[in-house]
Parts: C-alpha cells; structure tokens; sequence
C-alpha cells in the first residue's frame, strides 16, 4: 500500500484533528452513500478486500481532493461498471436499461438490521500453521507490496516495512486481503496484533517510548534474528 492512501509518518499533511464522537455523518448525503455501498455489496459481486482496493485504485488528483464518501461513491461506481452490474450509459443517467438479474439479490428495508447485525466474518478455518506467539520478536517484509498481484492490495503499510516489533496475541485466522482482494481465494492465515515503538517507525518520532500496534498476516512476517 505504497500510493496515494498510504499516508502514515507522510511529511506535509497536516495535524491530525479528531474529531466529536458525537457526530457520525457530516452531510445529509452522507448516510445515503453508507447505504447504497452496503446495499449494492449484498449483491455479491465484490468482497470488502475488493472494495478497499477500488478506493485504493482512484486517481491521486481525486483521491487527494474527495472526501471520506465521495471516495466511497467513487470507488463504487468503478465497480458497478467493472463488475458488470451497470453500463456506463446506465450510470450516468440514473436509470437501469431493462431488468437486472442480480434483482433477487437486492436488499430489502427489512433485512437491513439483520445483516447488519451478523456482518461479514473474516475467520476461517486453519490451513496453515501458527508461527509465532505472544512475545516473539518479528520484523515485516523489507517492502509492502501484494506478491501475488503488481500493485495490488495489502494491508501491511509502507512506514511499517521492514520494522521489527513484537507480538501482542493472535486473532485467529483470517481472510488473506492481498489474495481476496483479487479473486485469489480466501487463503486465511494468522493473523496478530504486532506493536511497534514509535522510534522504530518514524526518524525523529515526539514520543519515542510510544506504540503503535497493526494488525498483520502472518506473510507479512518473519523471526527478528
């Protein structure tokens, strides 16, 4: 994740503001491009590896420029294009040319609180074996790229790369993002909270002594000798 996105320890962009956590959506628009992204995800078309690599994959000029939804509008009208579900022509004006036959997959009001309430579980039985437990010292590939696909996903960021940390615990085994992202299979591995010191990470960090904790695959990984 070495584009545009991949902003952590980046010079140039500013303090980090939080926010109230009061206040969920900043425009009225904004729950509704929440619910369409999740209605048109029940279609099956794409997964959420696929959907964070469409936003991932917008051009830098408007990745810089859009906000928080716009990016997700943008990206799923992409994939409504890419993926078949609407033409370009049907996109752009609004309308669907004859009947779709993902209708029967559409997402009625009705069961909106029951999928939201089972989401969309990432664990999945072992196939491969546990190689690292609480404690261990690791260190993350010297550079995070997707080894299957050029430029594909990966959720091992760029500031992290080729930092040595130690594991926290494991959360199981989880859908592999750089496989599922491009239709490759689940291919589910360990997956750990591994913490960072902040001096390991940043050149001339504030607080040295501080951590910041990822969530890594086990690929992403090897002994720290």
């Amino acid at each position: 994740m070495s584009r545009v996105h991949d902003m952590g320890g980046r010079f140039g962009d500013g303090a980090v503001v939080p926010e109230p956590e009061t206040e969920v959506f900043h425009a009225d628009w904004h729950p509704r491009a929440l619910a369409v992204t999740l209605a048109c995800g029940s279609l099956g078309q794409w997964n959420i590896d696929a959907s964070r690599h469409a936003r991932e994959r917008l051009a830098p000029k408007d990745y810089a420029s859009f906000s928080y939804y716009e990016k997700w509008m943008a990206a799923l009208a992409d994939m409504l294009v890419d993926k078949g579900v609407l033409t370009p022509d049907e996109l752009a004006g609004g309308r669907a040319v004859g009947p779709s036959p993902l209708a029967d997959r559409k997402l009625t009001r009705g069961a909106v609180a029951g999928v939201l309430a089972r989401g969309g579980p990432a664990d999945r039985p072992a196939q491969i074996d546990v190689a690292f437990a609480a404690g261990d010292a690791v260190r993350t590939r010297r550079h995070a790229h997707n080894v299957f696909v050029d430029g594909g996903h990966t959720r091992l960021p760029d500031y992290a790369a080729g930092a040595t940390g130690r594991i926290v615990r494991m959360h199981g085994h989880h859908v592999l993002p750089d496989a599922a992202a491009h239709g490759l299979g689940d291919r589910p591995e360990p997956l750990y909270a591994v913490a960072f010191p902040a001096s390991e990470l940043w050149a001339r960090p504030e607080h040295p002594r501080d951590e910041v904790v990822l969530d890594l695959w086990q690929s992403y990984l090897e002994p720290a000798t």
